[in-house]
């Protein structure tokens, strides 16, 4: 019985561990990376560098940071596959792409 923890233990940090996180700038009211590609489980932080607000607004809402301060954050773990097109509510311009493998 031990030993059956210690394998599923050992599996959840080699779980973890296979996880990174990623940044994307919110500067000159651009996404820096436009196109960020990650896979499942994986963190995206958006850091917002311009003197005002921003969101990062994925299709039909399907992740959405709402207003982001400047000099704040948001994150958010990928868990769907596939490929999601986003935009700045504030700055409709204002495009990126999340790729999910």
């Amino acid at each position: 019985m031990v030993a059956v923890c210690l394998v599923a233990a050992s599996v959840s940090v080699d779980a973890l561990a296979a996880t990174k996180t990623h940044t994307v700038t919110m500067e000159g009211t651009r996404f820096i990376p436009e196109t960020l590609t990650v896979r499942r489980g994986d963190r995206v932080v958006w850091i917002n560098k311009d003197p005002f607000p921003h969101t990062a607004t994925g299709p039909a809402r399907s992740f959405d940071s709402r207003s982001v301060a400047p000099e704040a954050s948001w994150r958010y773990v990928a868990k769907k596959a596939g490929t999601f097109p986003y935009v700045c509510t504030f700055h409709p311009t204002m495009k990126g792409t999340l790729v999910v493998e």
